[in-house]
Order: structure tokens, then C-alpha cells, then sequence
């Protein structure tokens, strides 16, 4: 079944990451392709772990707490390693919050000095 599988370059394209990225991926193991000669292929489930991966980055979270989320996902994962899992998502959660509320802070405060400069000069 070769045909449900992504060549390297398919894989970046299709998700828009470098080859150093997927080539790094695969070094720590966060992806395993199939290799023939030189090429690598990648599967379905390199596929569905990749969506995992970069949704794991956009949360924030670091490489390796991402690797026990594959895990537990692929139901290798033990209650403990599923706990400290949610405890890891708390304090990101947490983390994003604060960051939001200085963002938010950020976005008022300039919004303010904006205004007070377009008032001053006339202008809204």
C-alpha cells in the first residue's frame, strides 16, 4: 500500500515545516518513516503523529513532554505518565492565560496611547 504514503518533500510541504525539522522529528524519534535506500516514506500514523507534533508546539508544550502525549495517545501510556500529562496541560493552560492577560495589557496600553496621540493632533 505505498500509495497512502508521503515521499520526505510531500511530508514538509504538506505541513509546511523544513526538511531540517522533519529530518530532526525523526532523530529523536518522534517519527519513524520507512525507508528504502535513501528515501523515506511516511505512513498514515507518521502522518497523524506530525498533526499531534505541531499541535503539541502551537500549545507550547516542549518536544519531550510532547513524545509521553504520543504515548498516551497511541494507548502506550500509563495512568501515572496520563496524570502528569494533565498536570503538564494545566500549567501550559496556565501559561497561556497569563500570556493573554499581558497581551491584553499590551493591546489596552496601546490603544490608549493611540488614542491620546490622535486626539491630540486631531484626528480619530
Amino acid at each position: 500500500m505505498a500509495d497512502d504514503r508521503l515521499s520526505f518533500k510531500e511530508m514538509c510541504a504538506q505541513f509546511d515545516v523544513t526538511p531540517r525539522t522533519l529530518r530532526y522529528y525523526e532523530y529523536i524519534e518522534l517519527l519513524q518513516p520507512e525507508r528504502e535506500g535513501r528515501s523515506r516514506f511516511y505512513s498514515p500514523r507518521d502522518r497523524a503523529r506530525m498533526k499531534l507534533i505541531l499541535r503539541g508546539r502551537k500549545f507550547g508544550f516542549q518536544l519531550e513532554d510532547i513524545r509521553q502525549w504520543l504515548l498516551i495517545y497511541e494507548h502506550e501510556g500509563t495512568e501515572a505518565q496520563m496524570r502528569a500529562w494533565i498536570e503538564l496541560a494545566n500549567g501550559q493552560l496556565g501559561e497561556l492565560a497569563e500570556q493573554r492577560r499581558q497581551l491584553d495589557e499590551a493591546i489596552d496600553e496601546l490603544q490608549d496611547l493611540r488614542d491620546s496621540v490622535a486626539k491630540e493632533i486631531g484626528t480619530t
